[in-house]
């Protein structure tokens, strides 16, 4: 694991504009937000060159509950390379405010030497032999199922949707993307990935601190190399980024719960798809929502567009009962609202061009691995899994939110999967929002 911080410079065009440091930044607008002198008379009494002092006597206020004050950090990037997928999707399901980048599945390595040593992750001594073993069949079947699939769609490029008068780079790209897209199930979570994220010091440090409170030990490595990097950027505001209480806490019982459930639901068959969508339209009786909805969507020129109040105000939680972990990847990073899952193997998803019985030797030896980890209430049972592992997965948001997320995922170059589960929500969203269907523009997924 090797953590990177990236310092933005200034570009030309910017080169007579004040400099400051992430910290002074949130120095210099905390002192503006209490004062009505200008920001340039506040730049003449902060001595840029020695800023220790001016930044000390602001940031204070962190200590007296003025978390906001490290939110004016601006964005720390940070490049996380070598971390397993598990870590990166955690990660992101705690950076809820974080704008960031995982690599793609279609562009790392793909063999056992790609994974972490047993013990770097909390495998369990008289196991790690056997986990090896288990991880190394996965990425064979892998590598199998890839050479096959692609010279599939070789002999029968009709397989892949190809679109009319396609160059034959785009038919070589999109034929390797039909393979690799298929084979990706057999990919264990503990694969090595790299990661970038961007936050301000104020979420780089509760993330830090939730990260430092897992029992995992990948988890509290990565916090210490997070830490340690975010210090050449905003040393005083990492006070506040060590394990707590109320987070090591909240991690227990949140993965007692997992560890329950998930030997109660542990599978690997196919789990047919359930759908749940709620929508929440109330309004206060003082102030009542008086736009039509048709008028909050019908002037949007893309997803892009501008919604309405009439949508933005609407409320909507939705959630998959078998949300396979190659697609939670993606949909985790959704950042809007609240996202959860117990992450768990409640079933074992395959595509159609995939049958169950051809690999039920793999899948059976896995699910006996985790079931294994799970019994002992080991938290390293997440390193088991494999991607085609099924969760349920929440999301609740806004309207507005949803709708961009559906028309998003059942896009131009759309995985197939996530296609199925957002047109399911859809379809479920508009039993309920029926003046909404009209104007909300579902794709098919289509190869781009």
């Amino acid at each position: 694991m090797k953590v990177t911080g990236l310092a933005l410079v200034a570009p030309p065009t910017a080169a007579d504009s004040p400099k400051v440091t992430p910290e002074l930044l949130a120095s210099v607008l905390a002192r503006y937000s209490r004062s009505n002198e200008g920001l340039a008379h506040i730049l003449e009494k902060v001595d840029l060159a020695h800023p220790d002092e001016s930044i000390d006597r602001i940031l204070k206020f962190v200590d007296y509950g003025h978390a906001s004050i490290g939110g004016l950090t601006g964005g720390l990037a940070m490049a996380i390379d070598g971390v397993s997928m598990w870590l990166a999707y955690k990660i992101f399901e705690i950076a809820q405010m974080a704008d960031g980048q995982e690599s793609s599945t279609r562009y790392i390595t793909m063999a056992a030497a790609n994974l972490p040593a047993a013990e770097e992750i909390g495998v369990p001594v008289d196991l790690a032999e056997r986990w090896s073993r288990v991880m190394a069949r996965a990425f064979t079947t892998y590598q199998a199922e890839y050479a096959r699939l692609d010279a599939q769609a070789t002999a029968k490029p009709d397989v892949v949707r190809l679109p009319l008068n396609a160059t034959p780079l785009v038919v070589k790209r999109l034929r390797k993307n039909y393979a690799l897209d298929r084979a990706r199930y057999f990919i264990p979570l503990a694969t090595r990935t790299n990661l970038a994220v961007v936050q301000s010091s104020r979420m780089w440090a509760q993330t830090v601190r939730q990260l430092a409170s897992l029992p995992l030990p990948e988890a509290r490595a990565a916090a210490a190399a997070l830490r340690d990097e975010l210090l050449k950027f905003s040393p005083r505001l990492m006070r506040h980024s060590f394990a707590d209480k109320s987070c090591a806490e909240q991690s227990h019982q949140e993965m007692a719960a997992s560890v329950k459930l998930g030997l109660s639901r542990l599978s690997s068959a196919p789990l047919a798809d359930e759908v749940w969508v709620k929508v929440d339209r109330d309004t206060p009786s003082w102030l009542r929502e008086e736009q039509p909805l048709p008028e909050a969507l019908r002037h949007r020129g893309s997803r892009y567009g501008q919604c309405g109040s009439a949508i933005r105000r609407m409320r909507v939680a939705f959630a998959w009962n078998n949300l396979a972990l190659a697609e939670l990847r993606d949909l985790n990073r959704h950042r809007t609202g609240h996202r959860y899952t117990p992450l768990i193997q409640a079933g074992f998803y395959l595509p159609p061009e995939l049958r169950h019985s051809d690999h039920q030797s793999l899948l059976d030896e896995q699910a006996a691995l985790t079931h294994e980890l799970l019994s002992r209430g080991s938290s390293a049972y997440v390193y088991s899994l494999l991607l085609g592992a099924q969760t349920p997965f929440e999301h609740s948001t806004h309207a507005d939110k949803f709708i961009y997320e559906a028309e998003l995922r059942t896009g131009m170059g759309a995985h197939f999967r996530y296609a199925e589960h957002l047109s399911a929500a859809l379809r479920e969203f508009f039993r309920q929002v029926p003046e909404a269907e009209p104007w909300v523009a579902e794709g098919t997924a289509e190869p781009e």
